[in-house]
């Protein structure tokens, strides 16, 4: 019970902390659109056949004519600037797209990603075939059909990564397409909001529970960020003018919240203040308030000079609000005890016929320069994202409820959640197996001491799941779980994170719940001594070779113990490489073999095909060589089995002293020598646990059988049971 307390107590902290990293971080965006970051480096005419020239982006959306002497022969663009592109690895595939002037597409090229799969896994040439098949697609009968008006080819080992393009290329395409009026597409009706600020709302009493709820968002960035930024544009003169204050000290902590809702208002303002900005507020106006702190001013000194704030502006899709002196005023003492202290609180009133919806998410776009001469400066700008919490608000009818399916754009969030149902749909059957698979090894744990009353059923069980580990969830259905998805989950927490991303592979989903409940009742040996595909095929594969009689090798036990901490160091050295840069981490991430032997069956570069074939040939000779000593995801996955709630593996008081016969029979030697089971390495093979109720091997059963017996003869006892010869523990005896 002690040690159920102390896990639970665990992860509790744990769950705390990742809560505190994901309402916390807030990441700086700059307000350049993906198009105009990649355009430049993009060969018109390896994208669009006969192009020698891109003309400017349009000041109204990111789309650039295509030039072919001098005459437009097409709009290019870039899926990630108009849709969710968010793929396996949490963050946007960034692909390419030119469409001419009857909505067809030209030409598709995957400019920058992050995929894990497609960056170190499948061959370039498989990636731009897939997209070259994109070429004189229409978008007119994609429009017709509600985007599944064509077959959709699929790479094994990248199936989630291959949707998700895919469908940011079709539904990218038919907003620029209606945007544009290509091929007759029309823009689609505004419906107007769905939503509408609820009354009888109450807002968290503190502010820390503003910000953890999103009521109140912030942006915060210190000097050694700043100084990166502007060192980044590749200006020598930003340098030279640099802060000279310590990095980590405070540039500007910004937060933003929008007062002119009731409930927020009266939270931030106190009930006097707010009485006095409703009183200022005409119908239709909204207000901000924004506070900050810092070296650096979101007000600046224009506004005294001009009467505008150059430094702040409000952006909501094609919304513009800059805020002038007229629409300003100072902002009292915020009334709420745990609220840090800012030396600026400032209100905006955002007018009514700007356009503006308080329901939709909207950006205070904050502009940071640097002087670099007399009279010059150099800019860079962040975004503080705001969407006001579904608390308060309430939904409200609109004609697009009444409207045929597909005739009203489904909301941006709402299209990737119907990309990730349609995934999980189209692996019922894979879900359903996969199902079953944990029920029965669950029922197996659970019942593990009916089971290993028979080392014959152990085996028969064990070898048959395994088989259908390797062949079923490896090489059919690539659910091999992997230390990279770990690195991707940590990102996603210190940033924007996001459960569709997660949602995109099922079984991967699936299997990463089932492994996170497992630690806690068996420890890392659920997954990697049953679920593990790469380890099926290396125990298979080593059962194979003891059948073929070839000889088997025990590390000694010092040397073994001394072993064990390379793949902690291989799991520390990818994660703090993860944290400089995921993709660098990916690349070192090929010291796993999962994707060579299992996602791509050994259809690879040599190189790759070797290293896999070299761990599994030290698998027929040392059981498990990989999973004892490299692999990062075991040590990983190890780390935390000491939380385990429960001790199911049952031991004698002899075990390790005298006997030592699980100790010599583990085949990983998770078993100390002086009889402790070593949670980190075992692999819940349930073999100890043979031998614990084995009638023939185990030493204190057969002494209790002895006493039991009515032979006095012990040699007799022990014919019966295989000789003495078969008991080395007895023969002193």
């Amino acid at each position: 019970m002690i040690n159920a307390n102390k896990a639970i107590l665990v992860i509790m902290l744990v769950a705390n902390l990742f809560a505190a990293l994901v309402s916390t971080t807030a990441q700086a965006q700059t307000n350049t659109s993906v198009l105009a970051q990649f355009l430049p480096d993009v060969d018109p005419a390896a994208l669009v056949e006969g192009a020698d020239a891109f003309g400017p982006i349009r000041s109204d959306m990111p789309v650039a004519p295509v030039m072919s002497g001098g005459e437009e022969i097409g709009h290019v663009f870039v899926t990630s600037d108009f849709v969710g592109t968010t793929g396996y690895s949490g963050k946007p595939i960034h692909t390419m797209v030119a469409v001419d002037e009857n909505a067809v597409i030209q030409g598709v090229e995957l400019i920058k990603h992050w995929e894990p799969i497609v960056l170190i896994g499948i061959p370039d040439s498989k990636i731009k075939k897939l997209v070259t098949d994109y070429r004189g697609l229409s978008l007119v009968d994609e429009a017709a059909a509600s985007g599944s008006g064509h077959d959709l080819e699929i790479i094994s080992g990248a199936t989630v990564t291959i949707m998700v393009i895919d469908d940011s290329i079709i539904r990218s395409g038919l907003k620029v397409a209606r945007g544009l009026g290509l091929g007759g597409l029309t823009a689609e009706i505004d419906t107007g909001p769905q939503y509408e600020i609820a009354e009888g709302v109450e807002a968290p009493d503190s502010w820390m529970s503003m910000e953890g709820d999103g009521t109140v968002r912030r942006v915060s960035l210190d000097v050694g960020q700043i100084n990166g930024a502007f060192a980044a544009m590749g200006d020598p003169r930003t340098e030279k003018y640099a802060l000279t204050e310590a990095p980590d000290t405070s540039f500007i902590d910004m937060h933003m919240a929008l007062v002119s809702v009731p409930a927020i208002g009266r939270a931030v303002l106190g009930d006097a203040d707010y009485g006095n900005l409703e009183a200022w507020l005409e119908p239709g106006e909204h207000a901000i308030a924004v506070v900050g702190r810092g070296i650096y001013s979101f007000k600046g000194s224009g506004y005294v000079r001009g009467g505008i704030f150059d430094r702040i502006v409000l952006i909501q899709d094609d919304v513009s609000v800059r805020f002038r002196d007229r629409g300003h005023r100072r902002m009292g003492v915020i009334p709420l005890e745990d609220v840090p202290e800012f030396t600026e609180r400032d209100l905006f009133k955002i007018p009514a016929d700007s356009g503006f919806d308080p329901t939709k998410p909207f950006r205070l776009q904050l502009l940071v320069q640097r002087e670099v001469a007399a009279i010059e400066k150099v800019f860079t700008t962040y975004n503080l994202g705001y969407q006001l919490p579904q608390v308060y608000m309430t939904r409200v009818a609109t004609a697009a409820e009444t409207a045929p399916v597909g005739v009203a754009d489904e909301g941006e969030s709402a299209a990737q959640a119907a990309l990730w149902r349609k995934i999980w749909e189209d692996k019922t059957l894979e879900i359903a197996v996969l199902g079953a698979m944990l029920l029965v090894l669950t029922l197996a744990f659970f019942f593990q001491m009916q089971l290993t009353r028979s080392d014959r059923a152990v085996k028969i069980f064990r070898y048959t799941f395994l088989t259908i580990t390797l062949v079923f969830l490896g090489w059919y259905a690539n659910a091999q779980l992997s230390v990279v998805n770990l690195m991707a989950l940590f990102g996603a927490l210190t940033s924007d994170f996001s459960w569709q991303a997660f949602m995109l592979d099922p079984l991967t989903f699936i299997l990463w719940f089932a492994v996170a409940a497992a630690i806690l009742f068996w420890g890392r040996g659920a997954y990697c001594g049953w679920l593990c595909p790469f380890g099926a095929l290396q125990e298979l594969t080593n059962s194979i070779a003891r059948a073929l009689k070839v000889p088997q090798f025990k590390l000694p036990w010092g040397l073994h113990e001394r072993l064990w901490p390379i793949k902690y160091i291989i799991f520390l050295g990818l994660f703090g490489v993860s944290l400089a840069s995921i993709e660098q981490a990916e690349h070192l991430a090929e010291v796993e073999p999962f994707k060579t032997a299992i996602i791509l069956n050994f259809v690879r570069a040599w190189p790759f095909v070797a290293y896999a074939a070299a761990l599994l040939i030290a698998g027929l000779f040392v059981e498990r060589f990989y999973c004892r000593y490299l692999c990062p995801l075991g040590a990983a996955l190890a780390i935390p089995a000491r939380l385990r709630m429960f001790d199911w593996l049952k031991r004698y008081k002899e075990c390790g002293s005298p006997c030592r016969v699980c100790a010599n029979e583990c085949m990983v030697q998770a078993i100390h020598p002086t009889g402790e089971i070593n949670p980190n390495e075992c692999l819940n093979c349930m073999h100890c646990q043979v031998l614990y109720q084995s009638k023939t091997i185990c030493p204190v059963v057969i002494k209790k059988l002895k006493r039991k017996s009515p032979t006095s003869d012990p040699t007799a006892f022990l014919k019966e049971r295989g000789g003495v010869e078969n008991h080395p523990n007895l023969q002193k005896n």
